[in-house]
């Protein structure tokens, strides 16, 4: 019997038949950008909620994760970041998980679903669902490479830190500003994806199997906890760090704006006396001093330099040259 069959342009199966076992084989129904006939096909063959397989139509999108326990199954919704067009955006799978099946559905945005795929297509002995046949181990497979891809996301934001850092250091705050936004961004939009998967996680820790003991599903899923927790806090730590970067970066432009704003206030004061006797001067007044002098224009600039000199000498004094 193959191991892959193409049901429909949307729908594919891939059995991991284990030939070693006297198990039945495991069927996994992947399903992209899900549509009315995808979820017909899913109601002819499975006896899933009508609500679950409206929720898993491809542009139904929820805005949280669930799990939910069917007459026979498990159903859940999680979410998992996506970079796209520069940006991280949620990516929805919705899962249907029974004994001897497991359906995905999802958008063709999860790179990591769809090379998993592949494998299991090409190389299903190199999977451990493959030597226990086990649904809720396949699952715990799937989820673990979504989760890896996080980690790879979250390796992305380091090196992007990393960048920022540099630039900040060196005295390009204008063109770090727009990097930290992006990754305050990004950061952000992570968190607020993955913030509810310890808690799924720990749930389907209860899950049971008659093909694998209970004590190892929650050795696996226990794991499963483990890097949501690790990547949670690689989260934390990536948003501080941005945070003291965004200060840093604020501090140095305000320090700039301060030393501009100085430069101006010394000019526009230096200048003062030069716009003040010109003032005076052309006031065209009777008997103006020094304007019937031979030499009253020379006399004149002179006293607008010496006031200038003076202002410049007053402010060296002061220390407010440097």
């Amino acid at each position: 019997m193959p191991n892959y069959k193409k049901v429909s342009e949307k729908i594919e199966e891939i059995r991991i038949d284990n030939p070693r076992t006297t198990n039945s084989y495991l069927r996994w129904i992947n399903i992209v950008n899900a549509g009315k006939a995808e979820i017909e096909y899913l109601r002819r063959n499975y006896k899933f909620d009508l609500s679950h397989l409206k929720a898993a139509v491809g542009s139904a999108l929820s805005q949280r994760p669930m799990i939910i326990q069917g007459p026979d199954y498990l159903f859940l919704i999680l979410h998992f970041p996506v970079f796209k067009d520069g940006r991280v955006v949620s990516g929805e799978v919705d899962f249907f998980v029974g004994h001897g099946f497991l359906v995905t559905a999802h958008n063709n945005n999860l790179k990591a679903l769809s090379d998993f795929a592949n494998l299991s297509k090409k190389s299903p002995d190199s999977l451990l669902s493959y030597s226990l046949e086990s649904s809720a181990v396949l699952l715990y497979e799937i989820l673990g490479r979504l989760i890896n891809e996080c980690y790879r996301l979250s390796d992305d934001n380091s090196l992007a830190i990393n960048e920022v850092e540099e630039l900040i250091f060196n005295n390009q705050q204008k063109k770090a500003v727009e990097k930290i936004l992006i990754l305050r961004r990004n950061i952000i939009n992570i968190r607020k994806i993955m913030q509810n998967h310890k808690n799924i996680l720990k749930k389907l820790m209860e899950m049971e199997s008659s093909l694998v003991e209970k004590k190892s599903i929650k050795r696996f899923y226990e794991s499963l906890v483990e890097d949501s927790k690790r990547l949670w806090e690689m989260l934390d730590n990536q948003k501080e760090m941005v945070e003291v970067l965004n200060g840093t970066n604020e501090s140095l432009l305000n320090d700039q704006m301060t030393n501009i704003m100085k430069t101006l206030t010394i000019f526009s004061v230096i200048v003062f006396p030069l716009t003040l006797l010109a003032a005076i001067f052309g006031m065209n007044a009777k008997k103006m001093p020094f304007v019937d002098h031979p030499y009253g224009f020379w006399m004149i600039i002179g006293i607008m330099l010496l006031g200038s000199f003076g202002m410049m000498l007053f402010f060296k004094k002061k220390g407010w040259l440097q």
